[in-house]
């Protein structure tokens, strides 16, 4: 499979995003409104529909969940770890620690899609689909809190407020109560998804600084090295601790070894933190997916 030819379309809208920005009249005053547009609106719409799409079947899927819940659980600790490891405190920022805690765990899930499809076809969709309903809702609130916590907002109050949190939770109630997007909003819904996509991409883009990234090497490292590699590894171990059957260790190590999410640069963008060294940490991790997931595809072989 060509790893690089899949996830090219969303390395360059990051870079068009760049370009755009510097030299044309599109400047950041321009993307600044764009990113309240998705963050407030575009993001929230693909995250409900993404995950009240497909109906959760928790109970024929529970090893994988509970192989996908402990995998999501070990990212989120190893990144919340890093500014406490020997060695390693002293050279992290706290606050660009808050704000990049997230690349270490969340995803692109568009990404995870068309992988499953490909890989495994309609069984394999429906399985990365699971991981995606049950891992989102844990995922963002893992995202929001350090950076609530370190600016030292009411984590509730941030929660209540936050767009992408209330989508996912409103999305997974729906999907457990069974609802269903009539086929008449679909179309509409569905571009709105693709529209949110394209826009948080090239709005990463728009704000990526890589200078920044000179002044956190250890933090860069680290986080990237959670999401490429280890998680990859401890994918790997949960799948035959749980049992998983082919397909699900498929997709349970394709789930660990995917890019980061891009909506992490309008996260930490709109929460006031340090967006553009959060874009350079989306377009690293959209290039290291290349090498990440023929590796932990090969774990499995």
């Amino acid at each position: 499979m060509n790893y690089a030819q899949l996830l090219f379309p969303d390395f360059s809208l990051i870079l068009c995003g760049y370009l755009v920005c510097r030299y044309t009249a599109l400047n950041r005053t321009v993307w600044q409104q764009v990113e309240a547009l998705v963050y407030f609106f575009l993001f929230p719409v693909l995250l409900f529909h993404s995950i009240v799409k497909s109906p959760l079947e928790l109970s024929s899927a529970s090893s994988l969940i509970g192989a996908g819940l402990t995998m999501g659980l070990c990212g989120i600790a190893l990144a919340y770890a890093l500014p406490w490891l020997p060695g390693l405190g002293r050279h992290i920022d706290r606050r660009d620690h808050a704000a990049s805690a997230q690349i270490a765990f969340r995803f692109n899930s568009f990404i995870a899609l068309a992988l499953a499809e490909r890989l495994a076809g309609p069984q394999g969709q429906v399985q990365i689909a699971v991981l995606i309903g049950v891992c989102v809702p844990l995922f963002n609130v893992a995202a929001v809190w350090p950076m609530a916590r370190h600016g030292r907002r009411g984590f509730g109050r941030e929660l209540i407020r936050n767009p992408l949190i209330l989508a996912t939770a409103s999305g997974l109630m729906a999907n457990l109560l069974g609802f269903r997007l009539p086929e008449w909003a679909l179309p509409t819904v569905s571009r709105i998804g693709a529209a949110s996509i394209a826009l948080g991409l090239m709005a990463a883009g728009a704000g990526l600084q890589l200078g920044s990234l000179a002044h956190g090497r250890v933090l860069t490292v680290s986080v990237l090295l959670i999401r490429h590699l280890a998680l990859p590894l401890v994918a790997f171990g949960l799948s035959q601790l749980f049992g998983l059957s082919a397909i699900q260790a498929t997709m349970l190590l394709v789930f660990s070894a995917l890019p980061t999410s891009s909506s992490s640069y309008v996260l930490a963008s709109r929460m006031g933190y340090n967006g553009p060294y959060v874009a350079g940490l989306v377009t690293l991790s959209t290039l290291l997916g290349m090498l990440s997931l023929p590796f932990a595809l090969g774990l499995q072989r």
